[in-house]
């Protein structure tokens, strides 16, 4: 996992979040999806920036893969 993820267990109830925030990744995944900008984003949080935006994507699509055995 990317340093700047994190799952605290008293932190958004264990939800994955940018690291040293509140922020859920799913949240940030979410908007993009719904076809909000970067810049719309790093406007809406602007305590995060374009390498947390990455990150979210990066961790969503680890999740999303497909484990071939």
């Amino acid at each position: 996992m990317s340093e700047r993820i994190s799952i605290h267990a008293n932190v958004c109830h264990g939800q994955a979040c940018i690291a040293g925030t509140r922020i859920p990744v799913h949240q940030v995944v979410r908007m993009f999806a719904n076809g909000d900008s970067l810049d719309y984003l790093l406007r809406a949080y602007p305590s995060i920036t374009r390498e947390d935006i990455f990150a979210c994507l990066e961790y969503a699509d680890s999740l999303a893969e497909e484990q071939v055995n």
